[in-house]
């Protein structure tokens, strides 16, 4: 018997709601056996990487505290979804090659596989005894600067005067310092105004290289005390430096620096096992080198 005209939209809503159904079902099987293929650490799995339901629980708990109200189960789907997402964009710059290809995502990465190294290896504290045994095998790391009380004669050498003329004047100084004359008259008659004055007091090595440069402040750590040195050049001009008196180098007690010597044998130790850690994989792998010419 044919369907009438009445009968048929009934007819088309029962099929439609028996095929609802049979979807319905398929899709609860369907999401039974891709729960099944879950591993029970996991909140998903994309192409057989698992997303740990411990990131999962760590992104909740990061977005639930910018919130006043509980998240509701539509928000924790989108962090679900957000996580997923996620993992598919990283696998498919994995299979792009931008893990190699790409320098900042290669920098990130060993970024990532350092500082994962040296945090297992920053676990282990080092023991009172060991940190004994590094400082006394290591005191010269924690050594003290020597400190220098001096003073100088500076001729100034600018754009209006004969380079020439300056050392000439400071040659002069050198000498009638090392002949005794008395060093503020000497200063008077032929130096120059510093921009800065030297302190009056000990100073360390970074100090005097502030006040007279690096060339200067070389040259005058290897000087003898009460002994006016040549005429130094510097780009103000030519110094004549005496080195009044020297503090020699100190070890402090390792009582008074504990701390900071225990800081530096951790970060030893964290570079070693990083040195270790490169060194294993390098016999693990099959690495060929062409050496540069030179």
């Amino acid at each position: 018997m044919r369907a009438t005209r009445a009968t048929r939209p009934r007819l088309l809503l029962g099929i439609g709601a028996t095929l609802g159904l049979f979807l319905a079902a398929f899709d609860l099987v369907g999401a039974r056996r891709d729960a099944a293929k879950v591993p029970d650490d996991a909140i998903a799995v994309v192409d057989g990487v698992p997303i740990l339901a411990a990131d999962y629980e760590r992104s909740l708990s990061a977005l639930a505290a910018d919130r006043r109200t509980p998240l509701d189960d539509e928000e924790r789907r989108r962090v679900l979804d957000r996580l997923v997402d996620e993992e598919l964009l990283v696998q498919k710059g994995l299979d792009l090659g931008l893990a190699r290809r790409d320098r900042r995502v290669r920098s990130d990465i060993v970024a990532s596989v350092v500082e994962s190294v040296v945090a297992e290896a920053a676990t282990s504290e080092p023991s009172d005894a060991e940190v004994e045994a590094f400082f006394a095998a290591h005191g010269e790391l924690f050594q003290r600067s020597g400190r220098v009380r001096v003073r100088q004669v500076l001729v100034r050498v600018s754009p209006g005067v004969d380079d020439d003329a300056a050392r000439t004047r400071a040659a002069a100084a050198a000498k009638r310092l090392r002949d005794g004359e008395d060093f503020e008259t000497v200063a008077r008659e032929l130096g120059d105004a510093p921009i800065a004055a030297l302190p009056a007091g000990k100073i360390d090595p970074a100090t005097l290289r502030e006040y007279l440069g690096p060339t200067v402040a070389t040259s005058v750590l290897e000087l003898p005390v009460a002994t006016p040195s040549d005429p130094i050049r510097s780009a103000a001009g030519y110094h004549v430096v005496e080195v009044l008196e020297r503090e020699p180098a100190t070890t402090p007690a390792l009582a008074e620096i504990v701390d900071q010597v225990r800081v530096e044998l951790r970060r030893q130790n964290q570079d070693e096992a990083l040195r270790a850690y490169v060194e294993g994989l390098r016999q693990e792998h099959d690495v060929r080198v062409r050496e540069p010419r030179s």
